[in-house]
């Protein structure tokens, strides 16, 4: 209304004053389409031109098996100017079916109650879903029924998320629907198109209903027809796909021409059907309509259900009970196959897995044996290393039996109690030092079969004369007690004497008469292990 033009203004205006009240928007886009010429716009609308019809894109082919064609009903010449007197009625019908919709009463069935102002000429909209939902939740305000879907789909409320459902069945009456609640169709909620695919692949019956709000028997056709208890259990029990629309909107308007409708209320059934006059064995079955049902009194109920069970269902069901038996063999061989595809790809998976786990404890048994093989190697070099450790460790004891030890004299009488029960006895002259006494205890180390004849008279590593140069060489390897392998300390009280280089004897604070203990160092490879008692000489003066 912003954008218009005083010319634009007034030309909405005088179409609004002859259509009575309708959407601006609507209005506008009319008068739009035939630059703003309210005469062409009141053509348009009131069907004084014929609607161009569209052909579809794609069509399955049908055939017509019983046709009941009823003479159409002809437009009047004098439409138009009935149309301009009956605007006030528009107006008390719109207020009259708000109040009835709001009120949830049944609408009456009064002729001016289903005149409209225009023909096949709403505004379309690329969803036929939201159309034929919209046309049924007009249905249920009519009527006062209640569509049997509606119990687990509402429309208004999911915003119509959910696809058009083929396999959603309903039994009749809903268990929570009242005794006297009338109950519409299951109708579909999808295309004309999508109805012909389903009974072309799930060999249903599908009910196709059109209907004209501009004819007078529209509202009663509503009323005692759709609701009517026998019809709507018949479709449920008999799995029919219902699709319907007013030929007002698009989609029906399209279904009417293709169903060659010319007389409403409408109703055709259509169903998968094997093909005839000449056509090569063999072919498959096309979709073919049964039956066409025109005008009020082709289209009631009783005519409707004596047609269905009388002659529609015995002739049908035969040939859809075979391709439905058909239908699930190939379902049941399709899941037959998919069982053995899928014990196939388990029975590898485990075989695959067996595979991987027999590699990887191989891997891992291999690992384990490489490990083992290192931690012996390990092992027997440590023990090859010890011993010749302990092999060099024992010649030194012998060189220093043989050369370093000096000759028992009169000063400090000491007793050595050695590991074990072992004990030996010696005097060291006062000016001796601490490393005699060390090398003395070292030298009962030596086993007893080793004789001192057969001592080396050279160190095994480097040149040592005398016990100076033998404290420069522990000093220069290592601690004194770690190359020892033993330390001394007296027996009572406790006090250890540990090894210094060129340290006396007096300056440690032993005593003549002194009991000392040799205490192995553990984890010292120097002292070669514990020696047994017999190995030692008890006691020498």
């Amino acid at each position: 209304m912003d954008g218009l033009q005083g010319s634009q203004i007034e030309a909405l205006q005088q179409l609004q004053s002859i259509l009575g009240p309708h959407d601006t928007e609507f209005v506008v886009s009319v008068l739009e389409s035939v630059s703003w010429d309210v005469q062409k716009a009141t053509d348009l609308l009131f069907d004084n031109e014929a609607p161009k019809v569209t052909a579809p894109t794609q069509a399955i082919p049908m055939e017509q098996l019983e046709l009941d064609d009823n003479a159409g009903s002809p437009r009047s010449t004098w439409s138009f100017l009935w149309s301009l007197l009956t605007v006030p009625l528009h107006l008390v019908s719109g207020v009259l079916r708000f109040v009835f919709s709001v009120l949830r009463i049944p609408i009456p069935s009064l002729p001016f109650m289903a005149t409209n102002s225009y023909h096949s000429h709403r505004p379309t909209s690329p969803d036929s879903r939201s159309i034929t939902q919209r046309w049924v939740q007009q249905l249920e305000e009519e009527t006062g029924a209640c569509s049997s879907k509606r119990s687990t789909v509402n429309a208004v409320t999911t915003g119509f998320e959910a696809g058009p459902s083929t396999t959603r069945r309903h039994t009749y009456p809903p268990a929570a629907s009242d005794d006297n609640q009338k109950i519409l169709p299951d109708f579909f909620d999808g295309r004309y198109e999508e109805v012909l695919d389903i009974c072309q692949r799930e060999g249903r019956i599908a009910c196709v209903v059109l209907v004209s709000a501009e004819h007078d028997d529209d509202a009663d056709f509503k009323r005692s027809t759709l609701t009517d208890p026998i019809f709507v259990k018949i479709l449920l029990d008999n799995d029919f796909i219902v699709w319907g629309g007013d030929i007002r909107d698009k989609a029906a308007w399209d279904a009417s021409q293709k169903l060659q409708a010319t007389t409403y209320p409408f109703v055709a059934f259509l169903a998968l059907q094997p093909r005839r006059h000449g056509a090569p064995s063999g072919a498959a079955p096309v979709v073919t309509i049964l039956s066409r049902h025109q005008g009020r009194t082709a289209a009631t109920a009783s005519v409707l259900i004596d047609h269905l069970n009388t002659q529609l269902l015995p002739r049908v069901t035969p040939f859809l009970v075979r391709f439905k038996s058909v239908l699930q063999d190939r379902d049941r061989d399709r899941r037959i196959r998919e069982e053995q595809d899928r014990a196939f790809r388990e029975t590898a998976r485990r075989d695959r897995e067996a595979i991987e786990m027999r590699v990887r404890q191989e891997k891992e048994e291999e690992e384990r044996i490489r490990k083992h093989a290192e931690d012996v190697k390990r092992k027997q070099e440590d023990s090859a290393r010890q011993k010749h450790q302990a092999g060099i460790r024992m010649e030194w004891r012998k060189f220093m039996r043989n050369r370093l030890l000096l000759p028992e004299a009169r000063g400090l009488r000491l007793a050595v109690k050695l590991p074990g029960n072992g004990r030996v006895v010696r005097s060291f002259p006062p000016s001796a030092t601490l490393t005699a006494l060390y090398a003395f205890a070292d030298s009962q180390l030596i086993p007893s079969t080793s004789r001192p004849e057969d001592d080396p008279s050279q160190a095994p590593e480097g040149v040592v004369d005398d016990i100076p140069q033998l404290d420069s060489y522990i000093q220069s390897r290592t601690a004194g007690h770690a190359w020892w392998g033993f330390t001394l300390a007296s027996a009572y009280p406790r006090r250890e004497f540990r090894w210094k280089a060129n340290a006396s004897l007096t300056e440690t604070g032993l005593r003549d008469g002194e009991q000392i203990v040799m205490e192995l160092i553990p984890g010292c490879g120097s002292a070669n292990g514990q020696i047994s008692d017999d190995e030692y000489e008890s006691e020498s003066d």
